[in-house]
């Protein structure tokens, strides 16, 4: 009798001792994401969603505020502001301006940068080779000479016009390389600025009828109204050559090369997941897409019909995205 009884206390025991351990350990505790992106367009929507989808996978108890600056810096600075307030676990920078807003306001929280050009002379980052004591992330350095030369293959041309935002230190260094890549190939460069979106059309009317061609680079005002640009370009019989193949799919652009935007984002949501889990975001470097599937070329043979112009079959047969009689193939 009282062996079964001592057997009875000692299960009990047990029990209790089980209980007590799993409630003091309890749910997961959910996790607070900010992520704050410059403006919304094809190419920052994909990070935006590659980032979540990853983090899906990775099976951490998160929950995000989405915040949009609509492409002016004030709002990314209150949003800033908001993300401090609301002591977020980490914050996420989706473009240079935002990423820059974080990395101002928010001392002492990690923040993730993606989409960002030159995250050195953005002042995100004192090098390339490390993260900084809470900032690491992903760069969309894009091969500037190289789609410049892509786009002479398809049509000689004397001047390349260029228009790019002022105040977004990610387009004025990529207005710097442009320039040099075409003082390189012996083109003349014709460019003009803007501050806002809504000065895009405008600045394409007062170049359109001195260029032979306009590039266009991943400046995230400019981009969010290539609409409007791209109307100029196709009234005035002048092809487009683009950074973002994102929003080349929508819109009447010649040839677009570069990053897969929503594999950027699974790329950065990777690195929060690490950094979530412990790794510090100094023992991180800034990463960059460098594998060929990260790469997307999409050529609009619709648009060069339009524009008299017969692209290679050998640049027609690299592309993964060829837009045809209306339809996207994807290849």
């Amino acid at each position: 009798m009282r062996g079964r009884i001592g057997l009875a206390l000692t299960i009990l025991a047990v029990s209790i001792l089980w209980v007590s351990t799993v409630y003091a350990a309890g749910p997961a505790k959910k996790v607070i994401i900010g992520i704050s992106k410059i403006v919304s367009h094809p190419a920052l929507d994909a990070v935006e969603k590659g980032i979540q989808d990853e983090l899906k996978v990775s099976k951490l108890n998160v929950e995000y505020d989405l915040q949009n600056a609509n492409g002016d810096i004030g709002t990314s600075a209150s949003i800033a502001n908001k993300f401090k307030s609301e002591k977020v676990a980490l914050a996420i920078g989706i473009a240079t301006p935002t990423a820059q807003s974080l990395v101002n306001t928010l001392k002492g929280t990690p923040v993730v940068f993606a989409a960002v050009t030159d995250p050195v002379k953005a002042g995100l980052v004192k090098s390339l080779k490390g993260g900084d004591k809470w900032v690491t992330g992903v760069s969309d350095m894009t091969p500037v000479k190289q789609q410049i030369e892509l786009l002479l293959r398809i049509k000689k041309i004397k001047r390349l016009g260029h228009i790019y935002t002022s105040s977004e230190e990610n387009a004025v260094v990529l207005a710097g390389i442009v320039k040099q890549a075409c003082r390189e190939l012996g083109i003349e460069y014709v460019e003009t600025t803007v501050s806002k979106s809504a000065e895009v059309k405008e600045a394409a009317q007062s170049i359109i009828r001195r260029v032979d061609a306009l590039y266009v680079s991943t400046d995230n005002t400019v981009v969010s109204a290539m609409s409007a640009l791209a109307d100029v370009a196709m009234k005035n019989r002048i092809p487009i050559m683009s950074a973002d193949p994102s929003s080349a799919e929508t819109y009447p652009v010649l040839a677009a090369w570069g990053f897969d935007y929503y594999k950027m984002g699974r790329v950065t949501g990777k690195l929060v997941a690490e950094i979530l889990k412990g790794k510090k975001p100094e023992q991180i470097p800034t990463r960059f897409m460098t594998k060929t599937s990260d790469i997307d070329l999409l050529i609009n043979l619709d648009v060069a019909k339009k524009l008299g112009l017969n692209i290679p079959k050998d640049i027609v047969k690299s592309a993964n995205k060829v837009v045809q009689n209306g339809k996207l193939i994807k290849k």
